[in-house]
């Protein structure tokens, strides 16, 4: 099947939100997604974007059941390793299921590790969920170390309340 991988523009932000949801549902999330397409209008496609994001699309001729024709998308951004340097964190990769097996994912991943390469990163992270297997397999096929195998590592968060609570611990300037 053919498709193009493009970066992602300000106008394709509703398709991705949709695709996140999507994304959310097959995770088991859905009540997780609190962001909307104006939210991702805003940081992305600002003066310093908080994230890029590359969408794959293909030809009228092979659109969705639903009339799309933007079916997959990688959403990353850049963090900072002290021991390695620049890193790219792929935060959502995902086709809709109806055109997984044709190498669209491959895709996908292959333009942001190339996109890495181009801002000189020395490594790409991801986080996935330890029950989904078809993921967890894609990547190791692709050469990924699972870090919580090998090193030990746990992905640990602060949001919300906690997230308040730790901010307003911070050292008051004096």
């Amino acid at each position: 099947m053919q498709f193009k991988i493009r970066a992602a523009t300000k106008g394709d932000c509703k398709e991705v939100s949709r695709m996140i949801m999507e994304l959310a549902v097959y995770e088991k999330m859905p009540d997780q997604v609190k962001i909307s397409h104006e939210e991702l209008e805003r940081d992305g496609f600002c003066q310093n974007p908080f994230f890029e994001c590359l969408v794959a699309e293909v030809p009228e001729e092979h659109k969705s059941k639903e009339g799309l024709t933007i079916v997959g998308y990688a959403l990353y951004f850049y963090t900072y390793s002290t021991w390695k340097g620049r890193t790219q964190y792929l935060e959502d990769l995902y086709v809709m299921p109806e055109f997984r097996g044709n190498g669209i994912g491959k895709g996908l991943l292959s333009k942001v590790a190339e996109v890495g390469k181009t801002k000189e990163c020395v490594r790409l992270q991801l986080s996935v969920l330890n029950w989904n297997k078809p993921s967890l397999d894609f990547y190791a096929a692709k050469g990924a170390q699972d870090l919580t195998a090998s090193e030990g590592w746990h992905f640990i968060r602060f949001d919300g309340q906690n997230l308040e609570n730790l901010a307003n611990e911070a050292p008051k300037d004096e």
